[in-house]
């Protein structure tokens, strides 16, 4: 028989609604009482139950496959459904992922911010002109191949990395690890038509692969443990074996 008490947790959350500018961002202090097998999101959510309905925090799969209750624990990004309180300390801070634009409290919006890189770098399959071919979208690949676009596949989107990312922080418009992962993944897919120059006229840059200042810390916030570095570090290989220039942007010189 277990007799040792349960712990009491301190969860010390980020509060702030947009949308209510006169209150100011604050740091709230919640206690609960830890259960077995507890993760973060069951805590928040016993929050919101038992002591305040109007803390808000995104979930919707609770099984680290949505990437909706991503958020900084501990100034560390990673997953609210993932992220077991026992491998925590008993005062746990929570606070929402930088990077994006915030709704409100630990929630923010990656949509907008995910929706507008994949628009930019056209992550979708590029067919043959004269339209698509079908028959060979569904043509069978490689096992091999089909097993590599898979790992690429598994990102979750969930800006974990985006957050991670000293780049992403200061420049804006940085494709981040999310989008050049993208990028390889269309590069690997033989339905894909396009050349190595239509890739890398998209991430040839520093707002692409030459932001990328190899801190690693896409490589290491990945809940989905994605070769992120790996991938970015092979494709300026690439374009130096191809004999690829990095993109100017205008005004950026000659």
């Amino acid at each position: 028989m277990n007799d040792v008490a349960p712990r009491r947790l301190t969860l010390t959350v980020f509060r702030y609604d947009p949308r209510a500018p006169e209150r100011t961002p604050r740091m709230q202090s919640y206690e609960v009482e830890e259960a077995d097998g507890m993760t973060l999101y069951i805590a928040l959510n016993e929050i919101r139950e038992r002591l305040d309905p109007s803390l808000q925090f995104d979930f919707v799969c609770r099984a680290g496959v949505c990437g909706s209750c991503a958020m900084l624990i501990n100034g560390r990004p990673g997953l609210a459904c993932s992220t077991l309180t026992k491998a925590l300390g008993p005062e746990i801070t929570l606070a929402p992922l930088p990077a994006f634009e915030l709704i409100a409290d630990l929630s923010v919006d990656t949509g907008k911010w995910m929706r507008a890189m994949s628009e930019r770098l056209e992550t979708w399959i590029h067919a043959r002109e004269g339209g698509i071919d079908f028959a060979r979208i569904e043509e069978r690949m490689e096992p091999a191949v089909a097993e590599a676009i898979y790992e690429l596949d598994r990102c979750i989107e969930c800006g974990c990395c985006v957050a991670a990312c000293g780049t992403a922080l200061m420049r804006e418009d940085f494709v981040g690890a999310v989008g050049l992962n993208k990028i390889a993944r269309f590069r690997l897919d033989p339905r894909d038509h396009r050349s190595g120059n239509d890739y890398f006229d998209l991430i040839g840059d520093d707002d692409g692969v030459f932001g990328c200042m190899s801190l690693l810390g896409c490589h290491d916030v990945c809940p989905k443990n994605l070769p992120l570095q790996t991938q970015i570090a092979f494709m300026r290989r690439l374009m130096a074996a191809e004999g690829l220039k990095p993109s100017l942007k205008q005004g950026d010189g000659k």
